[in-house]
């Protein structure tokens, strides 16, 4: 990453915000040349420097104050999540933050109708399933060397492509996409179902084309890696609330069946 519109924009950035300092030093605001500008990306952008756009920290932190709450509001009502990031640089970034939340994720090529023909990515996923199971109970043995080689094949294929969607038993509540421009086939499944998004947009992106845009870098991994702590640890509170409201509702519910007064009364 250039360092020259950090070094610039610093004087600019009043560092009494520590969250625009954090954002600042993860390079959040870097984004590219300005001939790949999208024009929809102008009310987001602080200026140029160094021929590079420099992204306006404080809307980014609007942007992403409005986003952390609905993922957290979301993540409350049980709401599931499919994690979306392609880009090689935030690839393992992506896997790691999804499987801690419990949630599935694309972070090699997105296929084409994962959500507008779900029934059938759902039987691929299924059929890998049953692979697995089949292997791992010794059901192999009884194929020849040449068919247990074709199946492992099939297996490796399977896992590669629909590795990350085990989770995904029926079409997300929410998809969370880290690049929006590398995520553009995703994002017109999404919008053609009706699927809100929370996405990254750098300055080559069409922040219109989702319901909660973050301006921010989506390039730099120091960048992407402070975006999807802020992103995990919104979720995780959020699941974390839904847990202990779910568990106070099954409490209060278990003291009126056995006539105790409730913690209301």
């Amino acid at each position: 990453m250039d360092t020259a519109p950090t070094e610039s924009v610093a004087k600019d950035v009043s560092t009494a915000d520590p969250e625009m300092e954090d954002m600042l030093q993860a390079g959040v605001h870097v984004g590219h040349s300005r001939s790949r500008r999208h024009p929809a990306m102008a009310p987001y952008l602080w200026g140029v420097r160094s021929n590079v756009a420099i992204i306006d920290l404080e809307k980014t932190k609007e942007k992403l104050a409005a986003a952390l709450a609905f993922l957290r509001s979301s993540a409350a009502e049980g709401k599931l999540f499919l994690f979306v990031g392609t880009r090689p640089s935030a690839a393992d970034l992506v896997r790691k933050t999804a499987e801690a939340l419990n949630m599935p994720y694309v972070n090699e090529r997105w296929i084409g109708g994962t959500l507008t023909n779900f029934k059938v990515i759902l039987k691929r996923i299924e059929t890998w399933e049953n692979l697995l199971q089949e292997k791992a109970s010794g059901g192999f043995e009884k194929y020849t060397k040449r068919e247990r080689m074709k199946k492992d094949e099939e297996m490796a294929h399977l896992a590669a492509t629909f590795g990350g969607l085990q989770r995904l038993r029926k079409l997300p509540d929410v998809l969370v996409i880290i690049g929006l421009a590398h995520g553009a086939l995703a994002a017109r499944e999404a919008k053609g179902m009706k699927i809100p998004m929370v996405a990254l947009t750098d300055t080559d992106s069409d922040p219109r084309q989702v319901a909660y845009p973050i301006p921010a870098n989506d390039d730099a991994r120091p960048a992407v890696t402070y975006l999807l702590g802020r992103i995990r640890e919104a979720i995780g509170e959020g699941l974390a609330d839904g847990e202990r409201q779910r568990r106070e509702a099954a409490d209060a519910v278990e003291k009126e069946n056995k006539g105790e007064p409730s913690g209301n009364a």
